[in-house]
């Protein structure tokens, strides 16, 4: 089972969240929170594979939440919620260290799986705000983010993980062992000094590595 925690603070929508995802088999709901501070004690407590954010709340807002959360070892894997695909506050928590974003108004097969795909060890970029955010936020540094030396092999890994997937699902993809994939991105991760594959992602936008829109997009 994955265990989510839902963190919105209008109550409605909080429990209508927990109602679709309730309704999945593998997903089980272990916690809710109202506001940021009240989800690092819920989390603290549950344990959870997953959180599902939303960012705009009282106390503690969802970006300085998700930067407290993934900055623990062992941390659970931040899913963020958005109203909108313009939300530039989606590029911050990005930063922060979320792993994917899924809209509000997403259909619930489509929420089921931005979990599943996010427990696996994917990330999920939604094609509209990846391409809308990453042009309006990411793109505007890259004059200042020095290019990435990576091998021909190494730079297919990594545009494969900013398209959202697993270490199992580019391993397939390029027909290589997973332990193989795996020894990539960490070649990768040191090599540049980055936290996790969230920064990888960024770092790869920013160097003009990979080009919103063009390969980039998960379905």
């Amino acid at each position: 089972m994955i265990r989510v925690v839902v963190v919105e603070d209008e109550t409605l929508v909080r429990e209508g969240l927990v109602a679709i995802l309730s309704g999945a088999e593998d997903i089980d709901v272990v916690g809710t929170a109202g506001d940021g501070r009240e989800a690092l004690d819920v989390v603290a407590a549950s344990r959870p594979d997953i959180v599902l954010m939303d960012l705009r709340m009282p106390v503690l807002d969802g970006i300085a939440t998700t930067e407290r959360l993934t900055a623990a070892p062992d941390s659970p894997a931040v899913l963020v919620l958005t109203t909108v695909e313009t939300d530039e506050a989606v590029a911050d928590a990005f930063r922060a260290g979320a792993r994917g974003f899924v809209l509000k108004s997403s259909p619930r097969v489509e929420l089921w799986n931005a979990v599943r795909t996010v427990a696996g060890g994917g990330m999920v970029l939604a094609p509209n705000i990846t391409r809308r955010l990453v042009e309006q936020r990411l793109a505007s540094s890259r004059s200042a983010v020095p290019a990435m030396h990576l091998t021909e092999r190494q730079a297919e890994v990594v545009r494969l993980v900013a398209r959202g997937l697993s270490n199992s699902e580019v391993a397939r993809a390029l027909h290589l062992a997973e332990t193989t994939v795996k020894g990539y991105v960490s070649e990768v991760l040191n090599r540049h000094g980055l936290r996790d594959r969230t920064q990888l992602v960024v770092v790869a936008y920013e160097s003009g590595l990979v080009v919103p829109g063009e390969g980039t997009e998960r379905r």
